[in-house]
């Protein structure tokens, strides 16, 4: 039990930090997506940097580069938080009450992953651990 729980310890900062950058990783497809075109275009879409699209673009993309690298990880983890929980009831929510009927999973994992890295930080392996020595 003791060398679990050794285990354990050693390695939840470094999956903490893998997680962090997986989820920064996905994230910034989507903001790509709509700012860029890549790595596909969404079909029948224009992008207005001045639309909350444009804004939610943006936040996905910079925010997402932002949270990869562990970069203010606390503020901007929670800013993507609710824009998430905004893009759920927005776009989702009105057409199920069910997630798995709204397509709305994915907005409410991303949602309660950034809520956790806004509490949690940015792990040991973040700018902000290496610049400020805070977590």
């Amino acid at each position: 039990m003791a060398d679990l729980k050794s285990f354990v310890a050693k390695w939840s900062p470094v999956v903490h930090s893998i997680m962090r950058i997986m989820i920064a990783l996905l994230f910034m497809e989507h903001g790509a997506q709509k700012l860029f075109g890549l790595p596909v275009a969404m079909e029948g879409f224009t992008l207005s940097l001045f639309s909350l699209l444009g804004l939610a673009a943006i936040l996905e993309f910079f925010g997402g580069l932002f949270v990869l690298v562990g970069l203010f990880t606390r503020p901007v983890a929670f800013i993507l938080s609710g824009q998430m929980a905004t893009a759920y009831f927005m776009a989702h929510a009105p057409k199920s009450f069910w997630p798995v009927v709204n397509q709305g999973e994915l907005a409410i994992i991303y949602c309660f992953v950034f809520l956790y890295l806004a509490f949690a930080g940015g792990g040991s392996w973040s700018l902000d651990r290496a610049l400020r020595k805070i977590d």
